[in-house]
């Protein structure tokens, strides 16, 4: 029969041997393969992504929204859409790309070249950015690119789990559902259009 101090002592012993397995994991190595420039991404306000709220009603204290419109994938390339809603009470001026982070399953970052335009990834997507002024309830709209492609077995394949946004540099950030996983194999880039007007 187990005695009562015995039992604590066994309980005691497994949580620290279960710290110690936790502590020993660490995200995926990506050295080499060049960093995003904007820094570690920043805290986000809300730890959950916002596609499904409604961007007019909860707007948060920077006067935007920013939400996935959904994802596309062919032949290895993959597509997600990007929009940004002007909730607040004044005009928002935005001039350039979204700034973007992603995240593995701890929310820790992946090191990622960004590649603003998406010339490295795909055709198509590399219009220079345009001055937008975003009225109250208009919209901005911009796509992310990466190819699944894995071209080296010697170098771990890479999947996001989630996607932080930020309407430019030094701007308050969004956790977006990336309607998906983003896998990036080992290319080690992700690429993003400039933001241009939402169509009609």
């Amino acid at each position: 029969m187990i005695s009562l101090r015995t039992a604590a002592r066994r309980r005691t012993s497994a949580a620290v041997a279960a710290t110690l397995l936790l502590a020993a994991c660490t995200p995926a190595d990506h050295r080499g393969q060049g960093g995003d420039p904007t820094g570690p991404p920043p805290k986000s306000p809300s730890p959950t992504p916002s596609a499904s709220v409604d961007p007019i009603a909860d707007c948060p204290a920077s006067g935007v929204r920013i939400r996935s419109t959904g994802g596309d994938a062919a032949m290895g390339l993959r597509a997600l859409g990007l929009e940004l809603v002007n909730c607040g009470d004044r005009p928002y001026r935005l001039n350039g790309y979204p700034v973007l982070w992603v995240l593995n399953e701890e929310r820790e970052p992946i090191i990622l070249r960004v590649v603003n335009g998406a010339g490295d990834i795909t055709s198509g997507f590399d219009q220079p950015p345009q001055q937008l002024t975003l009225q109250k309830g208009e919209r901005a709209v911009a796509t992310v690119l990466w190819r699944n492609l894995v071209t080296d077995s010697t170098v771990r394949a890479t999947a996001g789990a989630y996607l932080r946004v930020a309407p430019s540099a030094g701007q308050p950030s969004e956790d977006v559902d990336p309607d998906g996983p983003i896998d990036v194999g080992n290319t080690g880039r992700i690429g993003v259009s400039a933001w241009r007007t939402a169509p009609l």
